[in-house]
């Protein structure tokens, strides 16, 4: 299927890896323009490195990196007609999970919503004018089922998920009649550097168990996160519906979230 990305310009945040190096990945393969925005770079994003990707090392706990970032895009390729918001999880230096809700201190809450909701309200706000101008535009933000099916851990991440999830919401009632559509997509566990680089969420889990990290990943995660497939999420398989609702394809679809979480969220 012919995606209709060819020529158009996309931002996407958390590119160096996960599911954003994924989002990247497939983008240029739909013919699109890419500023991928992270910390640093990463071997695998730079593999991809040609006239349609643009890095730009940004930190998105700098209220002022957003709107760079956009005005980046529009400054190398001459406008914007995608952003997916996909940076999010632990701020840099922290964590995850903690346990309980008595874990995270005021300076965690504030750290967890600078990261994971206002950075994204700040990366709307600069784009919404350049989309303006070219027409229209899709926003995708990445949420998380934990802000669907609250646990006993992360309490702080889950609240910021699901102020982003409510805020997808309200933007594509005020931005559909202009041409912006915003959806959301959901994943559960998806096998990423959150869970499998050294002290991420595998090996505190691990700790936590009596276990370890191989048998987190394989059999302990999936089952705690009643996931019906038996597995954690790809990070392709978040990909492959991010790009389809920034395709023209779902040019009516607008408001709405998509779960990607091999069958964790049971509710109808």
């Amino acid at each position: 299927m012919d995606l209709r990305l060819a020529g158009r310009v996309a931002v996407v945040t958390g590119a160096s890896k996960g599911i954003g190096l994924a989002v990247v990945r497939t983008l240029l393969a739909e013919g699109a323009r890419v500023v991928a925005a992270s910390r640093k770079s990463s071997a695998e994003l730079d593999a991809l490195a040609g006239a349609a990707l643009l890095h730009v090392p940004v930190d998105l706990m700098d209220p002022g990196a957003p709107g760079d970032m956009v005005a980046r895009a529009v400054e190398e390729f001459g406008g914007l007609d995608i952003l997916v918001n996909n940076a999010g999880g632990p701020p840099p230096g922290v964590a995850l999970p903690r346990f309980s809700f008595l874990a995270p201190t005021d300076d965690d809450w504030r750290e967890m919503f600078e990261f994971n909701l206002f950075a994204v309200v700040r990366a709307i706000r600069a784009a919404i004018p350049p989309m303006l101008a070219r027409g229209g535009g899709a926003i995708v933000n990445i949420s998380s089922g934990m802000a669907r099916q609250p646990a006993p851990m992360n309490v702080d991440y889950t609240a910021a998920k699901a102020g982003l999830t409510a805020l997808s919401k309200a933007l594509s009632e005020e931005y559909a009649p202009q041409g912006i559509r915003v959806n959301t997509v959901t994943p559960g566990a998806v096998r990423t550097a959150w869970w499998t680089e050294d002290g991420g969420a595998a090996d505190i889990i691990a700790a936590q168990a009596g276990s370890d990290r191989d048998t987190v990943l394989s059999t302990l995660a999936p089952q705690m996160m009643n996931m019906s497939t038996g597995r954690l999420v790809e990070p392709q398989e978040v990909a492959d519906m991010i790009v389809l609702l920034a395709s023209p394809r779902s040019a009516s679809t607008t408001g709405a979230e998509f779960v990607v979480d091999g069958g964790s969220l049971k509710a109808v």
